[in-house]
């Protein structure tokens, strides 16, 4: 196994294990903005990880270059997806905000 290999196997095992780690935040984590931020987060580096993996196995530059235009639209789309739930999240608070609740 050439190194270029194992590199690539390591980048696609540490994107799926942050997959992992996002989805377990939103189960673990108590509040909407804290799950929001952990799925984001995790998920864009899961995400970035993989793509890093699989650019080395591409053949033609332009499969890769749609490749990591895809994970910056995945960026901003999360990123403005988190932004919206939340914001969404706290305009329809109940008024005992204070308190912390499970959702």
């Amino acid at each position: 196994m050439m190194l270029i290999d194992l590199l690539r196997a390591l980048l696609l095992l540490s994107g799926a294990l942050f997959f992992l780690v996002g989805t377990l935040g939103i189960l673990r984590f108590p509040d909407t903005p804290s799950r929001i931020h952990a799925l984001t987060k995790v998920d864009n580096l899961g995400l970035g990880l993989i793509v890093l993996g699989l650019l080395p196995g591409v053949e033609h530059w332009p499969v890769a270059i749609k490749m990591i235009l895809i994970w910056l639209l995945a960026i901003a789309a999360s990123a403005l997806a988190g932004h919206l739930v939340v914001r969404v999240c706290r305009e329809f608070r109940p008024s005992n905000a204070g308190e912390q609740q499970d959702d």
